[in-house]
C-alpha cells in the first residue's frame, strides 16, 4: 500500500494539542476526519512528534498509508478544501513504504517568540509575553550551556516513563532580538516533552538577571526534574522544521 509524507501548518491556538484525545479537541483528529471523508474509511495518521496546546507549527511531518488512487497533490487540494483554515497542508509526497515519520528524524527546530509588547492583542495568541525587558547578551552565555548532548531530566515532564532516555543533543540554540520580539531558535537530534519550554523560560529568567551561568549549569548537571520550576507559554511556541536525511520524492 502506498505510503505518503505529509507537510504541513496549523495555528494551534483553538486545539488541545497535536493527538487524538477524548476531552478535547485535537489537530489530528482535524486530519483523520477528513481523510476518512476522502478515502472511505479510517486512517491512521503518525506525527514526527506531539506538539502540547496552544503550540504552533510551521513544518510539522506525518505518512499515512492509502490504496486509493489519488495523486499527491490531489491529497492536498482534497484535503485543505475539508480542512479547518487554520490547518494547511503544504506539501504531500509519495515515499518508501517504510518510511516512518518520528523514528526517522534526524533533528527538529523549533523557535521560541517572547514580547514585551503585552497589550497587543495580535500577539496575545502567538507569543509569549513579559513586560521587563531581557539582556539577550546573558541569554545567550546561558544558552551555550545547553550545547552538546547532556541529560536533560531537569527539563522534562515528571510524567516521561523512566525508562525513556533523556540523552538529547542540542546543536543551535540562538537567542536574537528582533523589532518586536526576541527569538530563540533551537535545533537538535529530539526534544523530551516540555524541554524547549522550560528551557526557553529558564532563559528569560536569566534575560531578567534572576539567573546566571552557574544557576543554568546546577540546573542542567544536577539532573534532578525538582530543580527546574520553570515553563514558558505554550503560545510562543513554533515547530519550525523536521529533517530527514534523504526526503526526495522516491515515487510519483
Amino acid at each position: 500500500m502506498p505510503r505518503y509524507k505529509v507537510i504541513l501548518s496549523y495555528d494551534g491556538t483553538a486545539y488541545g494539542g497535536w493527538q487524538r484525545q477524548t476531552n478535547t479537541h485535537s489537530i489530528q483528529q482535524e486530519i483523520e476526519a477528513a481523510m476518512e471523508k476522502i478515502e472511505g474509511s479510517f486512517i491512521r495518521i503518525t506525527a514526527s512528534g506531539r506538539t502540547d496546546a496552544h503550540v504552533h507549527a510551521l513544518g510539522q511531518v506525518f505518512h499515512f498509508d492509502s490504496a486509493k488512487d489519488l495523486a499527491p497533490e490531489n491529497w492536498r487540494r482534497a484535503l485543505n478544501s475539508l480542512l479547518p483554515h487554520d490547518i494547511r497542508i503544504q506539501d504531500v509526497c509519495l515515499v518508501e513504504d517504510d518510511f516512518h515519520a518520528r523514528f526517522h528524524a534526524v533533528s527538529k527546530r523549533y523557535d521560541y517568540l517572547i514580547t514585551t509588547d503585552v497589550n497587543n492583542p495580535f500577539y496575545y495568541h502567538y507569543m509569549g509575553k513579559d513586560r521587563k525587558v531581557l539582556d539577550v547578551k546573558r541569554m545567550s552565555e546561558c544558552a551555550r550551556v545547553f550545547l552538546g548532548t547532556h541529560d536533560f531530566t531537569s527539563f522534562t515532564s515528571s510524567k516521561l516513563d523512566p525508562r525513556k532516555s533523556k540523552v538529547k543533543t542540542i546543536t543551535r540554540l540562538d537567542i536574537v532580538q528582533e523589532e518586536h520580539a526576541v527569538r530563540l531558535v533551537f535545533e537538535g537530534n529530539g526534544f523530551l516533552r516540555y524541554m524547549v519550554r522550560m528551557i526557553a523560560q529558564t532563559l528569560i529568567e536569566a534575560g531578567k538577571h534572576r539567573l546566571d551561568v552557574a544557576d543554568v549549569k546546577q540546573m542542567l548537571y544536577g539532573q534532578d526534574k525538582h530543580l527546574c520550576r520553570y515553563k514558558a507559554q505554550a503560545e510562543g511556541l513554533y515547530l519550525v522544521h523536521v529533517t530527514y536525511a534523504d526526503t526526495k520524492k522516491t515515487k510519483e
